[in-house]
């Protein structure tokens, strides 16, 4: 199933969400970035800087990247155009020779039945 990833109706980008965790109300997969990446790269590469790979925490910046990511107001549509309702939206993005991946915290029940427990 395909989600759309949105910032004020403008499409940030696309997943199928092919990794799930229902008890956990996680969903993550590939992430295909949109025309309206730009717009919220710089807040998901504060992350990268905040927790790298290797070397430590940076808690100051990671404490901007939380502040950052839920200022934006990002949304996520399933397939029909419907929007799921979500607590988190994270996009895990270290440089731009790595594959993207969106992670998203969904305790919406009715989307979980919807995708049959996946």
């Amino acid at each position: 199933m395909r989600h759309t990833l949105r910032l004020h109706g403008v499409t940030v980008g696309w997943s199928d969400l092919e990794h799930t965790e229902p008890s956990a109300g996680r969903a993550h997969g590939h992430f295909r970035p949109g025309l309206g990446y730009d717009l919220v790269q710089p807040v998901f590469r504060l992350f990268a800087e905040a927790v790298p790979r290797s070397g430590p925490r940076d808690e100051a910046k990671l404490r901007r990247y939380h502040k950052s990511r839920d200022a934006l107001g990002l949304e996520l549509f399933d397939d029909a155009g419907a929007l799921i309702p979500t607590s988190a939206i994270h996009i895990v993005d270290y440089d731009a020779g790595d594959a993207r991946e969106l992670d998203v915290l969904i305790a919406d029940e009715a989307y979980w039945e919807r995708r049959g427990g996946a």
